[in-house]
């Protein structure tokens, strides 16, 4: 449900948004990448100097941007397909149709990723969330009781308590409205204050433990509970995520990563394709009219199977068919646990605490099934009811959310037949695609037995369970309790004035790295502090009067948890 936060998002005229800065690390991306000077430079000598990029997901394709307008030379390593988990998979026959298998819903607060989509010129749409104002309808099925509402207004008794105390837990048990006050005033000290206080407090308890054990949930049955877990707030139920740790949820709700959320039009995945062919207006070095496209030849180079320190202390890459290129540096953007399963990579160039907190993220399944449909039969009214012939769904059943995605009268309608996580994505795992569709029509037609949402389909379906990916393992990556110590040693492993030779010149960057994961902006904001890092590393440094995060960091590094 989206109701539970609006007596605290709401914002007056010429108030500032709430962005996602911080909590972690309150620095301003958004105002680095836009000051005038630029981010940066590295001495002339070092122009045209190889940097190995590995993996061409988001933060793949923004730091080989970046590291190109600054002159460097980036080569991207991409063993499938340039986008990564931004994959917009198109409907064969239709124009501009696709089906959104990887991230979807893009929050407004997510500055950093929607500069790069500005540049773009690319547009979005309000997202079809429950509750949203742009949701027409929402149906509400819990215990095969389906309730249909068109406003928070709508909602009875029992969801209402629940999103009350929802929003009483935040505010009692982690100052909500003032750390998000904070954010808004960019307000580093309190910021700071606010957390630096919790981080203890809640790095080794649970989701679910936050609310069971919180006076707001603990005046109600366990009913509410149940509720919370399978209806949620902002983006639907989160009972999935109830068994991780309670300070990435805080991090979700105070930087609005749940509210006015927008999709791209025509697929994401236009995003990191297009700074791949995008030749910015300012570059150093390089002619104009160049671009990632132009500098490979129109396609990254092959997968890495190995990666080593040769003996002029280089660090070598290995790409699939034995090609091998040794660089002063390297950016590791491929999920972590790449390193030691697919990847032949060298023990030494990481401290055995990096390499422990890589092989100990923890990655959350997720199955999605789309259909194309004929037109955005929904809108119809039933003259019976007067009632949206379907709404955007949630439910106890295996299909969890559906969503309906509306993109005009005169075009195909594209419905998000099942969303759903963890357990309920491995029930889906060994099925194939028309079985998928076929459990997902079965549990929609309980809910809505007049709707023959069959007849509509046109096309192919399209599913991904992403945990079935050799590249990916799994969603993204949900902190367990007790993870605080691993978030931190990845996150400020750009670092490395003081780590031995040894283990310099190899960077890591991707939102499983950042705080806030299975958001596109922590896969912008890891490589942006990858950029500042490979920079620095290679003699260069940022711009007079637009320090990076990297010159900040003394003063604005996360909390340090004892060993």
């Amino acid at each position: 449900m989206s109701a539970p936060h609006t007596a605290f998002t709401g914002q007056a005229s010429g108030v500032r948004p709430v962005t996602i800065f911080g909590p972690d690390f309150p620095f301003a991306y958004d105002d680095w990448l836009k000051h005038p000077a630029g981010l940066g430079s590295v001495p002339p000598m070092r122009h045209g100097t190889e940097v190995a990029i590995v993996g061409a997901g988001m933060a793949g394709v923004v730091a080989a941007y970046e590291l190109m307008k600054l002159g460097l030379k980036p080569v991207v390593y991409e063993s499938r397909r340039l986008g990564g988990r931004l994959h917009s998979e198109p409907f064969k026959g239709a124009d501009g149709i696709v089906a959104e298998l990887g991230g979807m819903r893009f929050p407004k607060s997510s500055v950093g990723f929607y500069h790069y989509l500005d540049s773009l010129g690319l547009k979005t749409r309000p997202f079809p969330n429950p509750l949203s104002p742009h949701t027409p309808s929402t149906v509400i099925d819990l215990e095969g009781n389906p309730l249909y509402v068109e406003s928070a207004a709508d909602l009875p008794p029992l969801l209402k308590e629940v999103g009350a105390a929802w929003q009483e837990a935040l505010e009692q048990e982690a100052s909500f409205a003032a750390m998000q006050a904070a954010i808004r005033d960019r307000d580093i000290a309190r910021i700071k204050q606010i957390w630096n206080a919790l981080v203890p407090v809640w790095d080794d308890r649970s989701f679910y433990g936050f609310i069971a054990t919180s006076q707001a949930f603990r005046r109600h049955s366990f009913r509410h509970l149940e509720v919370f877990g399978q209806v949620g707030f902002g983006t639907g139920g989160w009972d999935t995520d109830f068994p991780n740790s309670m300070l990435e949820i805080l991090r979700v709700v105070y930087t609005n990563c749940d509210e006015d959320q927008h999709f791209v039009e025509g697929g994401v995945e236009q995003v990191p394709r297009g700074l791949w062919r995008r030749s910015p207006d300012a570059m150093a070095f390089w002619p104009r009219g160049t671009s990632l496209h132009s500098l490979h030849s129109g396609a990254p180079r092959p997968g890495v199977a190995k990666l080593s320190r040769d003996e002029d202390g280089r660090i070598a890459v290995t790409d699939a068919w034995g090609d091998c290129r040794a660089f002063d540096a390297v950016l590791v953007t491929c999920q972590s646990w790449l390193l030691t399963t697919h990847i032949d990579c060298d023990e030494s160039l990481f401290s055995q605490k990096v390499w422990m907190a890589l092989d100990r993220t923890r990655y959350m399944q997720s199955a999605k099934t789309f259909v194309m449909v004929d037109r955005p039969f929904w809108k119809d009214r039933n003259p019976r009811t007067g009632r949206d012939t379907m709404s955007m769904t949630l439910t106890d059943r295996v299909t969890r959310g559906t969503y309906l995605f509306d993109l005009g009268d005169d075009k195909p309608g594209v419905i998000c037949l099942s969303y759903s996580w963890m357990s309920d994505a491995l029930k889906m795992l060994p099925l194939p695609v028309d079985k998928r569709v076929r459990l997902a029509l079965q549990a929609l037609g309980k809910i809505y037995p007049d709707v023959d949402i069959a007849s509509h389909i046109i096309g192919d379906p399209i599913t991904v369970s992403w945990e079935d990916d050799p590249n990916f393992l799994g969603a993204f990556k949900g902190a367990l309790p007790g993870h605080y110590r691993y978030n931190h040693r990845m996150f400020c492993h750009f670092m490395q004035d003081s780590l031995p030779a040894s283990q310099r010149g190899i960077f890591l960057a991707g939102d499983d790295i950042g705080w806030i994961p299975g958001w596109v902006e922590g896969a912008v904001q890891t490589a942006l502090n990858a950029v500042w890092g490979i920079v620095h590393h290679l003699g260069g440094s940022s711009a007079p009067g637009n320090p990076g995060p990297g010159d900040r960091f003394d003063e604005l590094a996360p909390i340090a948890l004892p060993d």
